[in-house]
């Protein structure tokens, strides 16, 4: 059986469409695209008057050996967001099949599906948030399409084995595709935690990545999609013909070159250096329960008030995440990783929150930890 036979047959039908710069082969003068044939001004070269490649040579080479697969095995995208849309219409029929997620964990899988009018099937992460395979397969139904597993967690923060990662791609064999999202892969404790050298074992795997986090680049929305190259030819069907803007490409590039790694890198080493130190502060800090174990580039962060914390926070002008609408997190707001100076504000604004609570006193506000 092929992992396609699991994707939708008027997809796997269709004649895609094919954009005037796919079919041009070459030549000087481009007048084939309805493109202005004068630049912008302030292009500086970079020819913004002319349609992008649909899959920019020089970056998915780059990509490609940025995460160790073959060109085929990779597309590149809008973020994650575009690969994760993509892999739901291409895979769930409306109104009959379904995927699979493990919550709490990133919103967009399910609103993805549910603006196919695909369903949504749950299997809540233990108390622990760590997730528990047997469940997860015993849930798995003929409509479940994809598997979404997020490693590390996203708003948790937990990574996932890889031997459960392993175990679930051939448990699923020929039922649903797996797609693992490793968007905050690059922040781990060893460096480097991806499942993407298992994609040529088994062809039902996916493994989603990110510029957004490690390689700051949010604002420029590069994703990637990595996976059998069946899977990436039959998303490159359902794709926009221009995703990718030029200076977005231009931005990731030079995020790519070889001092724009060692730069990246820099940045990921005192990411990891400050959240262990954010993790020692917290935990001593009046009013705060539990700081979750974390991976990623953020901790989860459950307190005596939420809520007033946030307006604390707020009031001196620091954005943290409210995430008690997600199951098991009722109490708790996710914070980023900053700078050590960034860090240090809201230690010391959590501070004063503590020190406002107890009273001039000292003596603990009424809830509170003494």
């Amino acid at each position: 059986m092929s992992v396609l036979d699991l994707a939708r047959p008027e997809i796997r039908a269709m004649q895609p469409y094919s954009s005037a710069r796919m079919e041009a082969s070459g030549g000087q003068v481009f007048l084939n695209a309805n493109e202005s044939a004068w630049p912008p001004v302030g292009d500086d070269g970079l020819g913004c008057n002319r349609y992008p490649e649909p899959q920019p040579a020089a970056l998915v080479e780059a990509l490609a050996t940025l995460y160790g697969v073959r060109r085929e095995q990779l597309l590149v995208g809008r973020g994650s967001d575009e690969a994760i849309d993509l892999l739901v219409r291409a895979f769930c029929r409306a109104g009959e099949d379904a995927i699979l997620i493990q919550p709490p964990t990133f919103g967009m899988y399910a609103v993805c599906a549910r603006i196919q009018n695909a369903g949504v099937s749950e299997v809540a992460l233990q108390a622990d948030f760590t997730l528990d395979v047997d469940t997860i397969l015993a849930a798995v139904t003929p409509a479940v399409k994809l598997v979404f597993i997020c490693t590390p967690n996203n708003p948790t923060g937990q990574l996932v084995p890889r031997a459960s990662v392993e175990q679930l791609a051939q448990a699923l064999a020929d039922r649903a595709l797996l797609v693992v999202d490793e968007a905050y892969v690059e922040f781990t404790d060893a460096g480097e935690a991806s499942v993407a050298d298992l994609i040529d074992r088994y062809d039902n795997l996916a493994v989603l990545r990110t510029l957004s986090k490690a390689w700051a680049l949010a604002g420029a929305r590069i994703g990637t999609l990595l996976a059998n190259a069946e899977v990436i030819a039959l998303l490159k069907r359902i794709m926009p013909p221009y995703p990718l803007p030029l200076p977005c490409v231009e931005a990731a590039l030079i995020a790519l070159s070889g001092w724009g790694q060692v730069n990246a890198r820099n940045h990921v080493a005192i990411v990891r250096n400050q959240r262990a130190r954010m993790q020692e502060a917290l935990r001593q800090l009046p009013g705060v329960r539990e700081v979750l174990p974390s991976q990623a580039n953020f901790l989860a962060v459950r307190f005596v008030d939420a809520a007033a914390v946030y307006q604390q926070l707020l009031g001196a002008g620091i954005v943290v995440r409210d995430v008690r609408r997600y199951p098991n997190l009722g109490d708790a707001l996710r914070i980023t990783i900053g700078t050590p100076d960034e860090n240090d504000r809201v230690l010391n604004e959590l501070k004063k929150a503590a020190m406002s609570s107890r009273g001039v006193t000292g003596k603990p506000a009424s809830g509170e930890y003494a």
